[in-house]
């Protein structure tokens, strides 16, 4: 991991915030995990996000409606819509007033429509968000991170679970894409900005029905993906 020059202290916050989740990155989903899809049923994983409590007496001023994360655009194009969900994905901001539960809902709105893969799909996002108790910690410093994509493409070995998948095991579309880049994080230390950058690398499992938008399946373990 590349880090900025830094006293101790600040090393010390710097290392916080780049690896509040590393331990938590323990739960994933290889190919054959996919192909015999998440079939387990369970308590829903619906996110609930932050309200405000409004008065409702009269007022003079006109309310604004809430903010909201950006949603994930549609697209009938597979690489652009891996591309979209893997910038979704590592984009958070703890001082936005956001939980991670937020930024998760944001992706299972574009989930496997049938429903079949998203309690897979939720207990992968989990791994790569911080806890609610992380999550407090990292917003003491403000911390936020984003994702450069350096790359994108179909690993080779998408074409051998293809082959070894039974007719019916796989959704019409599927497809997978293996995204490379570099996570970048920074945050606040008494008033310096601190950061760390990270290659990362990970496979996004979607799929692409005939004349209609694309919905995310499953993601692999961060750092363990297809090649």
């Amino acid at each position: 991991m590349k880090l900025l020059t830094a006293p101790r202290s600040r090393r010390t916050v710097v290392a916080l915030i780049a690896a509040a989740v590393v331990a938590l990155l323990v739960i994933g989903v290889g190919v054959s995990g996919l192909i015999a899809g998440s079939r387990g049923h369970g308590e829903s994983t619906g996110p609930v996000s932050p309200t405000t409590e409004h008065d409702p007496g009269p007022s003079n001023t006109p309310d604004r409606p809430a903010p909201r994360i950006p949603a994930i655009p549609h697209s009938t194009d597979a690489e652009i819509f891996a591309r979209s969900v893997a910038t979704t994905l590592f984009t958070w901001d703890t001082g936005s007033g956001f939980l991670p539960l937020d930024y998760t809902e944001v992706i299972l709105d574009v989930a496997d429509p049938s429903g079949t893969e998203q309690p897979g799909l939720a207990a992968d996002l989990a791994t790569y968000l911080p806890t609610h108790d992380a999550w407090t910690q990292l917003r003491q410093y403000a911390t936020q991170q984003h994702l450069e994509i350096t790359s994108a493409y179909v690993p080779d070995a998408w074409a051998d679970a293809l082959a070894q998948a039974q007719r019916g095991q796989l959704p019409k579309g599927a497809t997978a894409f293996t995204i490379e880049g570099i996570r970048h994080r920074s945050g606040d230390w008494n008033g310096d900005q601190v950061s760390a950058d990270q290659q990362v690398a990970f496979t996004i499992f979607i799929a692409c029905p005939p004349k209609d938008t694309c919905h995310v399946l499953r993601l692999s373990q961060l750092n363990n993906p297809l090649r």
